[in-house]
């Protein structure tokens, strides 16, 4: 069961939005808040995987409730305003439904959010936790990366883009570069501000720049001494 909670400062709506969870069997609806004061209360006293919420609010807003959550579990918002719907997707929601909702539309998010729950459940089982390989979410799939098939990593703000040996196409994937660094092998090392790579697949080095895989790199001045005390103690490159 997705345990859920309701957020919306009108009765006939948040009755409304009840309703449609109660139609959904996978749903489980801890409680109803009418403001995000008791929503953020109904946060700390149990456990919620599923928040659906207003915008407009008294008080605090639904941006401002959203925003204000550290652990966020998943979020759907159900707002009469369209206005606020690409803020809400930067805030990474996973649907923004408008008023009034259909209950075909209300079960294709909450299907979206079945989906990414089971997604994080495989991500941390056993057989993602691998040595050898992760599982990392593009978008609303689950890909596979073997660490050995990766020759450099390249940051794009928010996002990553995977480079891999056998030039397949790059998986782009939203992750931060301190997660790779403190979840990756050790073989994987930071070169630049926007490089990690494989060490193992490093075919020649300058003061300035890596080749990788017929690929030239920039290195970063403060990595040099790194790379180069690493490529000494291998006693080879690759």
């Amino acid at each position: 069961m997705i345990n859920c909670i309701a957020v919306d400062d009108e009765p006939l709506a948040l009755t409304l939005l009840a309703d449609n969870i109660s139609k959904i069997n996978y749903l489980n609806l801890n409680t109803t808040c009418d403001d995000a004061i008791s929503a953020n209360n109904a946060l700390q006293e149990g456990n919620v995987d599923l928040i659906f919420t207003d915008i407009q609010m008294p008080g605090i807003s639904g941006i401002q409730f959203i925003k204000s959550i550290v652990n966020k579990p998943l979020i759907i918002v159900v707002s009469a305003y369209k206005q606020y719907a690409v803020e809400g997707f930067d805030l990474d929601i996973v649907d923004y439904l408008v008023k009034p909702v259909s209950l075909d539309r209300f079960m294709k998010a909450c299907n979206k959010a079945k989906d990414l729950l089971e997604l994080r459940s495989l991500k941390n089982s056993p057989e993602a936790q691998s040595p050898d390989h992760v599982f990392l979410n593009a978008g609303y799939n689950l890909i596979k990366i073997v660490y050995g098939e990766v020759s450099f990593v390249e940051g794009l703000r928010d996002y990553v883009k995977i480079h891999f040996s056998d030039n397949r196409k790059p998986a782009i994937i939203r992750i931060s570069f301190k997660n790779i660094e403190g979840n990756w092998p050790s073989f994987f090392k930071r070169v630049h501000k926007s490089f990690i790579v494989n060490t193992k697949q490093i075919t020649s080095v300058s003061k300035t720049n890596i080749v990788i895989n017929e690929s030239e790199l920039p290195l970063g001045k403060s990595y040099q001494e790194l790379i180069m005390k690493l490529i000494e103690e291998s006693g080879s490159l690759g």
